[in-house]
């Protein structure tokens, strides 16, 4: 006479009787309990056999070449799959951004690298409103295009006072 065993599915967890003729049962007959031992079979064939994942991945696109437009189909009957879809890609690739600037390989490839030179910091003054009025922005001008900078920012008498000359002028 045969032991009863529990089930081996986390969800289940009945006792049944295993089949005397199928050694090492370890699911009921149920037909959840059946699927989830099927997954977790293709799960790990998949994993470890290069010739059944070949000729599953060969499968699936058969399938899908069989029939073209499929997701798009879907995707068209079920608007909350695609908003669901959209929201998690949104997440995805906020994390890949913050992780790819954690560190640089390289960093002095920056595209904003600034060239050692003279140069005149000029404030970006702005008309609309700003969150935090005290943190100003400022433009790196070189020394060399200082005709690009407008004349009143580049006359200001802060930049005398650090040294800066004059626009047009030198200093003694």
């Amino acid at each position: 006479m045969s032991q009863k065993i529990r089930c081996a599915n986390a969800n289940c967890r009945r006792l049944f009787l295993p089949d005397p003729r199928v050694k090492g049962q370890r699911y009921c007959s149920r037909k959840t309990c059946q699927r989830l031992r099927k997954r977790q079979w293709q799960h790990h064939k998949i994993n470890h056999d290069p010739d059944y994942r070949d000729n599953h991945r060969d499968g699936q696109q058969a399938w899908l070449e069989r029939n073209p437009g499929y997701w798009r189909r879907y995707r068209e009957h079920h608007p909350g799959y695609v908003n669901r879809n959209r929201l998690l890609q949104r997440g995805r690739d906020m994390r890949r951004r913050r992780l790819s600037d954690l560190a640089k390989m390289d960093p002095s490839r920056n595209s904003s690298f600034v060239k050692p030179g003279s140069y005149y910091l000029i404030s970006a003054k702005s008309t609309l409103a700003k969150m935090d009025p005290l943190s100003p922005k400022y433009f790196l001008i070189p020394q060399a295009y200082r005709f690009l900078a407008k004349k009143d920012s580049m006359d200001l008498p802060a930049f005398s006072d650090v040294g800066c000359p004059p626009r047009g002028g030198h200093s003694p």
